[in-house]
């Protein structure tokens, strides 16, 4: 498909409460409403064993199935101007039961570019505590899985071969960088 003239208008075809289906020229795309976006949380756990990772696992209507995720959570959904590290932090509690003593944002990022407009921060978590049980709010009913990274690659194929979906943003444990820093 071509880019559309930059003076092309964009046009809302249907708006809900947290997505807006819009049109530039001949380009169709969906939105997140009133600018929100995602923080996304590759939290890390470390202690004698080794080093682990918290994966969650809820059911996604859009695919209607069970799917293994990242945390995450929007970020401005509750109150306009919030900063994504803060919605990182209540997400990683609320969905994990867990607090992280560090924190480092390693940008901005797009997961599905040709059809989604919706940007997500990815933030790196360390030195965590259990501080709850986790499981999300509001009937979320989250799993929380915390993975050996040596045996994430297990994990994931047994998870997939069980009927779950896989969040792309799973495959960044698959092919490392972020966690060696």
């Amino acid at each position: 498909m071509s880019r559309p003239a930059p003076d092309a208008p964009i046009e809302t075809r249907w708006e809900g409460r947290f997505i807006t289906v819009r049109q530039q020229g001949t380009w169709e795309y969906v939105s997140r409403s009133r600018g929100i976006h995602a923080a996304v949380i590759l939290a890390i756990d470390a202690d004698e064993s080794g080093r682990h990772v918290l994966l969650v696992e809820q059911y996604r209507v859009p695919l209607g199935r069970p799917c293994l995720e990242l945390p995450a959570g929007l970020v401005g959904d509750e109150s306009a101007g919030e900063a994504p590290e803060t919605a990182a932090e209540r997400e990683l509690e609320e969905e994990t039961g867990y607090r992280a003593t560090h924190w480092r944002t390693v940008g901005e990022f797009f997961s599905s570019p040709g059809m989604v407009s919706e940007s997500f921060t990815l933030l790196v978590a360390t030195g965590l505590t259990k501080v709850g049980p986790g499981g999300g709010v509001g009937g979320e009913d989250i799993i929380v899985h915390r993975v050996p990274l040596t045996g994430i690659a297990d994990f994931v194929a047994a998870k997939r071969a069980g009927g779950c979906g896989i969040d792309v943003r799973v495959a960044m444990l698959l092919a490392g960088g972020l966690l060696d820093g």
